[in-house]
């Protein structure tokens, strides 16, 4: 029962990351501005500042309880799991691009303030750098809002996507086994349950 539970805490605040890191990702750049500039940062839900490494900590903290893992242990777990968490973001990639397909050139779009396919930032206004798959999602859906881009355009960069995507799944592979390696039978069943493991 108490295993569950931590599990159920893990899977609580991933929903709650992604809410927060989302709800940032749809605003609109002045008021993020406005709000994050002005407070030396970005800002959740009621005006609270949002520390995006902080959240990460949580999170990473929630995963190693749930693991029953020791600090001397995770610092063996804790970076394969990061990676596997990665590389299944990458995997996953396209929900979160019909999300921001929904903006507006005004909103963050090409060339908006927030950085457009060129800027290089991150997704959800972080300042890390752009995955293979999120770069050619993002000029993918740059090229979809220009009308008169052509078929041959949109092939060529699908194609790319979708071969980023298929590089990525095999690293995301390799990522997993390499964890498997390191678990015991029950770290191997709760990440099964987070779905993090297959």
């Amino acid at each position: 029962m108490l295993a569950r539970k931590s599990v159920l805490g893990v899977v609580a605040v991933f929903v709650i990351v992604a809410l927060l890191l989302v709800g940032q990702s749809i605003s609109q750049p002045g008021q993020r501005g406005q709000r994050g500039g002005q407070r030396g940062g970005m800002q959740g839900p009621g005006g609270r500042q949002f520390d995006p490494a902080r959240m990460r900590q949580m999170m990473e903290q929630r995963l190693q309880e749930a693991l029953g893992a020791t600090d001397t242990e995770w610092k063996v777990l804790g970076p394969r799991v990061i990676k596997v968490q990665e590389l299944s973001r990458q995997v996953n990639a396209g929900g979160r691009g019909m999300m921001m397909f929904g903006r507006g050139r005004g909103q963050g779009g090409p060339g908006g303030p927030q950085g457009g396919p060129g800027g290089q930032r991150g997704p959800r206004g972080t300042n890390r750098e752009l995955t293979d798959v999120e770069k050619i999602q993002q000029a993918l859906q740059t090229t979809l809002e220009d009308t008169s881009a052509t078929p041959d355009t949109i092939k060529q960069q699908l194609t790319q996507l979708r071969a980023a995507k298929e590089r990525a799944k095999q690293d995301l592979a390799k990522a997993q086994q390499d964890l498997r390696q390191v678990l015991t039978l029950r770290q191997e069943a709760v990440l099964v349950l987070m779905g993090l493991l297959d």
